[in-house]
């Protein structure tokens, strides 16, 4: 039954009490104390009902019935956002910022039609300046070749990250700008809650604050590559993020061109003269009406989700009532059919999206549920470069019955560790929002179902985010997280982040996600008690002041 009462409508479904239609998509479920008897089924249908928003598609329909047989149990995940089926052969997982910086180059290099690149930053050392000539390189030989007159080069970054200092992001392109201004498009991000005199009064660097373009998806041609990663030095060299590289994936670069172009619609785009100028007749994130501005920015990212999802519907269904002719087609045509005929998927991607400035919280609703889901004895490995879990994750890992190892940076890896100013006290932050954290696992005395475990390693730093799901009685995962979200308040309320999940049944490419795992795990140390014992854990009186009032910032 429903009951009624103010803006809230709650449901009883053999024995919870769930929220129904609440705008906000933070939740907590609970048991009801009063029926302890009664068992509640957990279904992902559920659970999604209360988080769904205007913003985002509504769930009407059950999982497609057109997949093949012994598909996974993350269809769901359809309902939001467009399915993308590909062959566990096209995916390689990287391990090394080495290795991400020489795949960059080689494939700037090899493009032929398009480059896209959405970063928080480019960097100014000489490690970035090779990336930059190897876009003049390939710029040069598509301008003089007749064979492809159509090249693009297409970058997205954010404006005030990408504004700092007098040697900056925009001075590195704009020779690019100069050179070739038909074929190279840099657009920045400005986020429309800096404005009025909070632009004036807030100090550069400070700004970044408000909120920043953290997507990370570099794509070339067909191939696209998914990280955490920015394009500076650091994380080429010595700062350990994630990678993945989807090669020949033809249908996710398209997404992910089309969507990189509408935030680069509504952003600043890069003049040769070092100036700034919207599109003709686009708003102005902080000259012009706020409402109107994430309005507009709202129906242009929802609409490359919403047309991607029916393009991948119309394809599935058209690849399945091919397939049912398929035995036929082998028998007529033989050895040529046979390969003709593209490898059956046995991996899918959902691209998962997160901008709550623009009402869009996709990201967020899926990794809920995912939290939620996850049965008893099945492993979660979350890992992220700040620790600063939103109160919605951190109640579901409390509150859920799956294991947890959490992997964290410990205050030497930390990105900000030895920074001059205000920011050098940030890693102490981070120690004492992970204090308060273990804290609550230890009284909850969830210790062994709750583990935190810190990265350590002398000389680097640590910036991987994403998480691996392994369901009851598996040792390999089926489904891992990557992308630009750490988990914490920004990501989900003020960033534009982006990730995929990778939903595999390929034992290969599970062996592959695991071997990621556990080489960054090998790297760290199980958080105990003894851990905040000692002297580099000291956190000032006015770092636990503070911290409270700012922890939304970072």
């Amino acid at each position: 039954f429903v009951v009624c009462g103010g803006a809230s409508t709650w449901g009883w479904i053999t024995g919870w009490w769930l929220p129904v239609g609440l705008r906000d998509p933070a939740f907590l479920w609970a048991p009801c104390k009063e029926f302890p008897h009664l068992s509640f089924h957990r279904s992902s249908w559920l659970l999604l009902a209360p988080l769904l928003t205007p913003s985002v598609p509504v769930i009407t329909a059950p999982p497609c019935s057109l997949c093949p047989e012994g598909a996974h149990r993350f269809q769901w995940i359809g309902n939001l956002v467009p399915e993308f089926g590909i062959s566990s052969s096209h995916i390689k997982v990287l391990s090394s910022p080495a290795e991400f910086y020489e795949l960059l180059k080689v494939q700037i290099k090899s493009a032929k039609q398009r480059v896209v690149m959405a970063s928080l930053y480019l960097g100014t050392g000489l490690l970035e300046q090779e990336l930059v000539d190897c876009l003049e390189e390939t710029l040069e030989k598509s301008f003089q070749a007749k064979g492809s007159p159509d090249f693009r080069v297409s970058i997205l970054l954010d404006y005030t990250r990408g504004s700092r200092g007098q040697k900056n992001s925009r001075t590195m392109l704009i020779p690019l700008l100069q050179r070739f201004p038909e074929q190279v498009r840099v657009s920045l991000f400005h986020t429309p809650n800096l404005r009025g005199l909070l632009r004036l009064l807030i100090p550069e660097r400070f700004n970044e604050t408000i909120g920043l373009q953290h997507i990370k998806v570099y794509l070339f041609d067909d191939n696209v590559i998914l990280s955490g990663a920015n394009l500076s030095d650091l994380y080429f060299t010595n700062r350990q993020d994630r990678y993945v590289l989807l090669q020949d994936s033809p249908e996710i670069a398209d997404f992910f061109t089309e969507l990189v172009d509408a935030i680069g619609d509504v952003s600043l785009q890069l003049q040769q003269d070092d100036t700034v100028q919207m599109m003709e007749g686009m708003v102005h994130p902080y000259q012009g009406d706020k409402v109107a501005y994430c309005e507009i920015a709202n129906r242009r990212v929802m609409e490359v989700i919403n047309s991607a999802r029916t393009r991948q519907e119309l394809l599935h269904a058209k690849t399945f009532h091919s397939s049912q002719q398929g035995s036929s087609l082998l028998s007529q045509k033989g050895s040529q059919a046979s390969r003709d005929l593209k490898p059956e998927p046995d991996t899918w991607i959902y691209p998962l999206i997160q901008m709550k400035p623009f009402g869009i919280q996709i990201d967020e609703m899926v990794t809920e549920t995912l939290l939620t889901e996850a049965e008893r004895d099945a492993r979660i490995y979350l890992t992220t470069g700040y620790f600063n879990l939103t109160q919605a994750y951190m109640d579901l890992i409390l509150g859920t019955r799956a294991e947890y190892r959490i992997l964290l940076a410990s205050p030497e890896v930390n990105g900000f560790f030895g920074a001059k100013g205000v920011a050098g006290a940030i890693p102490a932050a981070y120690v004492y929002i992970e204090h308060q954290f273990y804290s609550e696992v230890c009284y909850l005395h969830q210790q062994e179902r709750v583990q935190l475990q810190e990265y350590s390693r002398a000389g680097w730093t640590f910036h991987a985010k994403g998480l691996w799901l392994y369901l009851a009685g598996s040792d390999l995962p089926c489904l891992t997280l990557i992308g630009s979200p750490n988990f914490g308040y920004r990501s989900v309320h003020r960033d534009l982040e982006a990730q995929v999940a990778i939903v595999t049944e390929n034992k290969a490419l599970q062996q592959q996600l695991h071997q990621e795992q556990e080489q960054l795990y090998l790297c760290s140390g199980v958080v105990s008690s003894s851990t905040f014992e000692q002297p580099n854990r000291y956190v000032k009186l006015w770092v636990k002041l503070v911290t409270p009032l700012i922890k939304n910032f970072f």
